[in-house]
């Protein structure tokens, strides 16, 4: 199961939901006296110009009339090379590991709700090397204003078409970002248990080379976190306690995990970073 940070868990997946003119030029004259057709002694040199005397320069070309081609333009729309699927990362070769503050990534934040992911997302974003953005999927769901199906109300058809129309405008726009050299980081509470709306669903929308990480602390930091969130990011300790059990099954599963529950947020950043050096020397299974 899939479900956005700050709403409350989908219920179990139930099988049946899902979701030129031609122009015109005058022909040739014949050859011209001085053509290199005409045979004749070679040309005598000009003798040296008088001191402070500039030879003419050669005579300004007449205005040509007919249908040519436009002159290029000086002003214009800057070309974009066209998104496609992100491929997997090679680590160039060296003695040490790959430094992925200097390299073009995209990477997937998994997590709880109060695991950290958005503060963390931001801060690694803030302080790389190379141009990178921020891409969170709560804030790109929350984009619907009228209309918007809010999961506190009940997960159904409604808030999963919006939730699966978030994903992929979040991959959309990772995957033209990438394709203009700007690396991305998303992040998303994304459950082990739930593949209808779950990994592969980013896997698809990005591409193969999306290096997926989980934040996981204990359930009494989340809990904390959680109290301080207010509006519809904020939910029950019970749902809370709920998502935080399902997140456990990460585990065994061949991603990564940070426990950041002693960690503050440059320091999980920091780990980030260790766990992507690996990550792009060794890329997970998924």
């Amino acid at each position: 199961m899939q479900h956005a940070v700050g709403s409350p868990l989908p219920p179990p997946h139930q099988p049946g939901h899902g979701w030129s003119p031609a122009a015109h030029h005058p022909g040739a004259q014949g050859a011209q006296p001085g053509s290199a057709s005409q045979q004749g002694p070679a040309p005598v040199p000009p003798p040296p110009a008088a001191p402070g005397f500039a030879p003419p320069g050669p005579a300004a070309p007449a205005p040509q009339h007919g249908y040519g081609p436009p002159a290029p333009e000086t002003t214009g729309h800057v070309p974009l090379p066209p998104g496609g699927p992100v491929a997997m990362p090679s680590a160039p070769p060296a003695i040490t590991a790959p430094d992925p503050a200097s390299t073009t990534l995209a990477v997937l934040l998994i997590g709880p709700a109060g695991a950290g992911k958005t503060s963390v997302a931001k801060y690694w974003a803030d302080h790389r090397r190379v141009p990178t953005a921020h891409i969170s999927l709560d804030d790109v769901r929350e984009w619907v204003r009228s209309g918007f199906a809010d999961p506190q109300s009940g997960w159904n058809d409604h808030s999963e078409a919006q939730y699966r129309l978030a994903r992929r405008t979040c991959g959309f726009a990772a995957r033209n970002f990438l394709a203009n050299g700007i690396s991305c980081i998303l992040d998303d509470a994304v459950f082990p248990d739930r593949p209808v709306v779950g990994l592969g669903g980013w896997k698809r929308h990005v591409g193969p080379g999306l290096l997926p990480v989980v934040l996981l602390p204990g359930l009494e930091i989340v809990l904390e976190r959680n109290a301080e969130r207010s509006g519809n990011r904020r939910l029950t300790d019970e749902e809370v306690a709920r998502i935080h059990g399902r997140m456990a099954g990460w585990y065994g599963s061949g991603l990564p995990i940070i426990d950041n529950s002693q960690l503050d947020v440059p320091q999980t950043a920091q780990v980030l970073d260790e766990v992507l050096s690996r990550s792009i020397a060794s890329p997970p299974s998924w």
